[in-house]
């Protein structure tokens, strides 16, 4: 678990200022590796005597995901998670348990891709095998 000047410094060389805020929810992100949805990290920052809005959570994610600290992981329209696994790997994603883990890159071999349109380059690819319950196929 990294420590408040720990964190602070963290966020300070992603050119992140490291408000009372952003600290609170780099303390929940970060101390271990895990995913996160914004309502889960609003319950653990907020679990405490400490309170942060439901805004401020938001836009934080949206400005650690920018400045390369966490991932945005889009399972679904209504669903991403903040992945504090910035390295390069893909996902199971368990529609009946909700639950996100990760997929070595080793472990997903792709050789080719479709020709690209003109004037654009590959940013990365991610992978996310959506899985159910075998019992309900019968």
């Amino acid at each position: 678990m990294l420590s408040p000047p720990q964190l602070a410094g963290l966020l300070k060389r992603h050119d992140i200022l490291p408000t009372r805020q952003r600290l609170l929810i780099a303390r929940v992100l970060f101390n271990r590796i895990q995913h996160l949805c914004a309502d889960q990290v609003m319950h653990y920052v907020n679990d405490g005597s400490d309170r942060v809005s439901k805004a401020t959570v938001y836009n934080t994610l949206g400005l650690f995901a920018r400045k390369g600290l966490i991932r945005e992981v889009i399972v679904d329209p209504t669903r991403v998670f903040y992945d504090s696994n910035t390295s390069n790997h893909h996902h199971f994603y368990n529609v009946d348990t909700g639950e996100l883990r990760d997929i070595e890159a080793s472990d997903i071999i792709i050789d080719t891709l479709p020709e690209l349109p003109v004037g654009t380059v590959a940013d990365g690819i991610d992978v996310i095998i959506r899985l159910r319950s075998a019992a309900r196929e019968h």
